[in-house]
């Protein structure tokens, strides 16, 4: 296995009691080779790639066909030798790559991309439903093709691998730029995130529970700050104490202990996602009781965010400054550590497609993997997830009673 794999075995994702052992060793031993696509991301600031070389050579050792377009992992420092020295092929046109059984990218296809769909293939990524729209779906139902959506894959432990890693990667990524633009360098209050001898720590406030936070709360105690984390769930918050098993300061969403702590925060880190008929969590008012040069950063502003003064930037124009308040709402944060970023959705894709082709194939993985069932949306050119169906309009079949028909 390649070094950096998580230990993660090509069936990894499979519960073996989910059918009778008679039929598993039937479906085992139909072996397929793939061919597999994996497009560059045309998305502006997304410099994360789906596959490392060295998940490529592993996938070739196995008989399967990689195909790759030139310049996929340059942003990601992968040169693409590094890719063609494992076996990797990279094809001279791109529209070429559209070919494979099965298409392989991080960010939705474009509708020029899913045009060139020769039809009935696999096609893996991000669904990101709030950015889309019915002709995205309608395309694709056009190409019949079966789509998971890597946001609602989930493992045999019920967790959703990729949503967890990126989150993790959020929620330290977070803390890395709050320390940046407290910074001199920055502009910033010149304050140190964290604490030495003699001098009161930095103090931040968390919003949420969830992995994001969790990671973002061990980064900055590592550095010594003085946290608060605010949760809607008292069952959530006694879990995160369990799980780092030393003494947080938290507290349900009280508006009034929420805008006190405000008030004296240097970081404030956003990772709640809101429904948009929820309210802000922090409002205008709330930010203009803030100090001077503090910093607000909210890691989920691609939906919306949870803070009413944030808004989405990019990676050439970061930040914005508003009621004194550094507001930082650069989207995708992931993809400012791309190579890590890379290795850890490489570590769950990798074995998923290992997978497929020691079983024979998408249908006889979704037979007895239903956390990897549960991420599709499209199967043969058919929607399966109700939600989607009733924003959209479009007729959705149950994903299990199509598994049983085709």
């Amino acid at each position: 296995m390649f070094g950096q794999s998580s230990g993660t075995s090509p069936i990894s994702f499979i519960k073996s009691g989910l059918m009778p052992q008679e039929e598993m060793l039937e479906i085992g031993v139909k072996k397929k080779k793939l061919s597999i696509g994996f497009p560059k991301e045309s998305i502006i600031d997304e410099y994360r790639v789906a596959i490392t070389p060295e998940a490529v050579d592993n996938i070739v050792t196995l008989g399967h066909d990689v195909y790759l377009e030139k310049g996929i992992g340059l942003n990601a420092n992968y040169a693409d030798i590094e890719y063609s020295e494992k076996g990797g092929i990279f094809v001279e046109k791109r529209e070429e790559l559209f070919n494979a059984d099965i298409i392989v990218k991080i960010n939705p296809l474009t509708l020029d991309e899913i045009n060139l769909l020769s039809g009935r293939q696999i096609v893996m990524s991000y669904l990101l439903l709030y950015n889309q729209k019915k002709e995205y779906f309608d395309l694709l139902l056009e190409k019949k093709v079966t789509a998971i959506a890597f946001e609602h894959m989930k493992d045999e432990y019920g967790c959703r691998p990729i949503v967890q890693s990126m989150s993790a990667i959020s929620g330290n990524v977070a803390v890395i730029i709050a320390a940046e633009y407290l910074s001199i360098s920055q502009k910033g209050k010149g304050v140190l995130l964290g604490g030495i001898p003699g001098i009161t720590p930095a103090e931040a406030v968390i919003l949420g529970a969830g992995t994001a936070a969790e990671y973002a709360i061990r980064a900055a105690m590592g550095l010594g700050v003085s946290v608060r984390v605010f949760d809607s769930s008292v069952q959530k918050l006694r879990i995160l104490q369990d799980k780092l098993g030393t003494f947080l300061n938290t507290s349900i969403f009280h508006p009034k202990v929420l805008r006190k702590s405000l008030r004296s925060a240097d970081v404030v880190i956003g990772t709640v996602y809101l429904d948009a008929s929820q309210p802000y969590l922090i409002t205008e008012d709330m930010v203009k009781e803030m100090k001077p040069g503090s910093i607000i950063i909210d890691t989920t502003i691609e939906q919306g965010g949870c803070i009413e003064t944030c808004e989405c930037t990019t990676h050439k124009k970061p930040t914005c400054i508003k009621h004194r308040v550094v507001h930082y709402g650069v989207p995708n944060l992931p993809t400012k550590v791309a190579r890590t970023a890379s290795i850890a959705l490489s570590n769950v894709i990798f074995p998923l497609l290992m997978s497929i082709g020691e079983l024979g194939g998408i249908k006889q993985q979704l037979l007895i993997d239903l956390g990897f069932r549960n991420g599709v949306y499209l199967y043969n050119g058919i929607l399966t997830k109700g939600h989607i169906s009733q924003r959209f309009g479009i007729p959705s079949k149950d994903i299990d009673l199509l598994m049983a028909a085709f």
